[in-house]
């Protein structure tokens, strides 16, 4: 099966970034993939997802990444950021005037059920 990139079904998301689902868990529940771009000078909502490992593929731009307890560390393009799950989470763009833009590769598959917002 191919599932083709579709730019259009970009879409805004209240962690503060665009999404496209590439492979959604409807499609495959031991895997989705989805771009994450997120603008110049935002930070993504903290977060965690109950049950899934993330892993966020840097494709184009540079940012802050904070996962855990651990201090932000900066990420660039081809760097991998493996989450556990149920860990919080946030990425800031550093890249002044760039998007940061990233795969989030989930197992199992992503469903909005197991997102957590802790900044509510």
């Amino acid at each position: 099966m191919i599932y083709h990139y579709k730019p259009e079904n970009e879409c805004e998301t209240d962690e503060k970034c665009f999404i496209i689902e590439m492979l959604p868990a409807s499609a495959d529940e031991g895997c989705s993939i989805a771009q994450a771009r997120v603008m110049p000078g935002v930070t993504t909502t903290l977060h965690k997802v109950l049950g899934v490992v993330e892993r966020y593929v840097i494709l184009s731009g540079e940012g802050l990444v904070t996962v855990g307890d651990s201090a932000p560390e900066k990420v660039s393009v081809k760097d991998i950021v493996s989450i556990d799950k149920d860990v919080p989470q946030k990425i800031e763009n550093t890249s002044g005037t760039e998007d940061l833009v990233f795969l989030c590769v989930c197992t199992p598959g992503f469903n909005i059920e197991n997102y957590v917002d802790l900044e509510c």
